[in-house]
């Protein structure tokens, strides 16, 4: 291979795949990120010699030192190049905590009364996603895919064709994308809309999303047409092609299903079983966010304690909320809501040797996640929405003995892929989420079993290194027969 073709790939995200560290003043330090984008993506990186762009995590006003030195080390330790984006204070408040997490965030997760449209929030989101893109026009060159990610950048092609960059682009959404109805109440939907569209592959995760997409491109571009069915859509707008796909994200099941049955993930399973004997554990873990749907779940189990008596003190459970934005006041409110009710409840229905909510508030290591999930007998995942949710995707991975049940929010992504083998639910509906999870708690365990096969072999099948070569390939195809150097990315990745 050359050097010319060695570097075809370019991953760009808001945040680098490192965590920087502060170790004393003017010094840093870096720890390897270990989420499922990189995990499949870095094999990628390694093996074609690209870079990965994006926020290192610090503000440019702290970022000297020995910082600069650590990412070109980096990048040479993790076989592809570290190109940090350097974002003020002042940008990273308006762009990330302003525009994408006060206005995107609530706005395509169907909360639109939850939404701040500042215009200095979009003049930030706009200056910062140009930022992006010069960077990204610097480390390019003609033959380079570059493929961005997630919701805080999709203005970055825009910017980057109007650089003269003529790479093929392609842009995947790891969040929901809304109906028409909800979209048309972003103030800048005509802008946002445009810049989708100079992508040449556009990915979300669930055919709603893809369909949601297609619906406001129709109602607010009727100059675009469109044509196919199935997962890929095309679209011709000037003379050129756009494709739009469904591809749903993954994790390494093969990762997580080894380390189920590593040593301290099943001492801290015996270490749970052991203090809440002879009960069904039923477990949620979420990050604290109120498109989770704590409060709900919590008034539904309720309900069920008062439906059906006999699941006192034969039932507890989990809640584990992870730390978020807890800064913000609304964040704070909400962990306020979700402590009270814990009160509410357990104070109702606690007896001598049985307390039903144990509420965790906090972030647990890997390990400790893991006993978590062995050791629970339900998974209760209801958020209100949810772009796909990959708690759900770990929970029945790591459930290796196959006789754990998961109830899951019709709402959330993975409700698609995993139908036929979980309870699904409206977490809006309370009492039936409540007789779910009585009938969760009451099911045989050959019906355990028969489900929770069905549900490894979907994720084991359709796993997160299925994902990038799915994507990639829908990509490229577009593009084999005038670029038939492409070819050699397929297969992208390997799970062996």
């Amino acid at each position: 291979m050359t050097s010319k073709t060695a570097q075809r790939l370019l991953i760009v995200s808001n945040r680098l795949p490192l965590r920087v560290v502060k170790e004393r003043e003017g010094t840093w330090r870096l720890e390897r990120g270990s989420g499922g984008l990189v995990t499949a993506l870095a094999p990628v990186l390694r093996n074609r010699g690209g870079a990965w762009i994006g926020w290192p995590g610090v503000p440019a006003e702290k970022s000297s030192g020995n910082l600069s030195e650590l990412m070109d080390k980096a990048g040479k330790d993790l076989g592809y190049r570290i190109v940090p984006v350097a974002l003020s204070r002042r940008e990273q408040r308006l762009f990330y905590e302003g525009f994408s997490n006060e206005v995107i965030w609530p706005l395509f997760h169907e909360f639109p009364s939850l939404a701040q449209f500042k215009p200095s929030y979009w003049d930030a989101y706009r200056s910062v996603n140009r930022k992006y893109a010069e960077i990204i026009a610097s480390h390019s060159q003609s033959d380079h895919f570059i493929w961005i990610h997630d919701y805080q950048l999709m203005l970055v092609a825009q910017s980057l064709r109007d650089l003269g960059v003529q790479s093929h682009l392609a842009f995947f959404l790891h969040i929901p994308f809304p109906p028409l109805d909800v979209f048309l109440k972003l103030p800048w939907r005509l802008e946002v809309l445009r810049a989708l569209l100079q992508y040449d592959l556009l990915g979300v995760q669930t055919a709603r999303d893809r369909r949601n997409v297609i619906e406001c491109f129709r109602a607010l571009m009727p100059d675009v047409t469109w044509r196919g069915r199935g997962r890929v859509v095309v679209g011709q707008v000037n003379g050129r092609a756009v494709r739009v796909g469904d591809f749903p994200i993954a994790i390494d099941y093969r990762s997580f299903a080894r380390r189920a049955n590593a040593k301290e993930v099943l001492a801290v399973r015996d270490m749970i079983r052991a203090k809440l004997p002879d009960r069904k554990i039923i477990l949620g873990v979420d990050r604290l966010d109120y498109t989770k749907g704590i409060p709900h779940r919590l008034e539904a189990y309720r309900e069920a304690l008062r439906r059906h008596p006999d699941l006192h003190g034969r039932t507890t459970l989990v809640q584990v909320v992870v730390p978020s934005r807890t800064g913000v006041p609304q964040y704070r409110r909400l962990r306020a809501r979700i402590e009270r009710l814990v009160g509410t409840i357990d104070g109702e229905f606690t007896r001598p040797g049985w307390v039903p909510i144990h509420y965790i508030f906090r972030s647990l290591s890997p390990e400790e996640l893991l006993g978590y999930y062995r050791a629970a007998d339900i998974a209760l995942i209801t958020p209100l929405k949810d772009g796909m949710n990959l708690i759900a995707k770990e929970y029945c991975t790591t459930n290796v003995d196959n006789d754990g049940v998961l109830i899951l929010s019709e709402f959330a992504g993975a409700a698609s892929q995993l139908q036929n083998g979980a309870i699904l639910v409206n977490p809006f509906h309370i009492t039936e989420v409540a007789d779910a999870i009585y009938f969760a708690c009451t099911m045989t365990i050959s019906e355990r079993k028969r489900r929770m096969k069905k549900l490894r072999q979907v994720i084991r099948k359709q796993d997160i290194f299925w994902w990038v070569d799915s994507f990639l390939r829908s990509a490229f195809s577009k593009h084999l027969s005038e670029f038939p150097q492409l070819e050699e990315y397929m297969p992208l990745t390997s799970t062996s």
